[in-house]
């Protein structure tokens, strides 16, 4: 009898997923900074996104 860890996974992406997005931490990137000409908190709330989306993908294809 195989247990699949896949739905704890999940719920520390979305745990993680609140403290990316969570006040204090948004706080820390809104400031006049460009990054490749798009201002730091943009580019931030992109790439932490991304990365959310990608150990999503990782957590579920991984448990196949």
């Amino acid at each position: 009898m195989r247990t699949t860890m896949k739905g704890p996974r999940l719920v520390a992406v979305f745990l993680l997923g609140v403290l990316l997005f969570n006040y204090p931490l948004l706080a820390l990137f809104n400031r006049t900074v460009l990054v490749f000409g798009v201002p730091l908190l943009y580019a931030y709330i992109f790439v932490a996104w991304a990365l959310l989306i990608g150990l999503a993908a990782l957590v579920v294809e991984r448990s196949r």
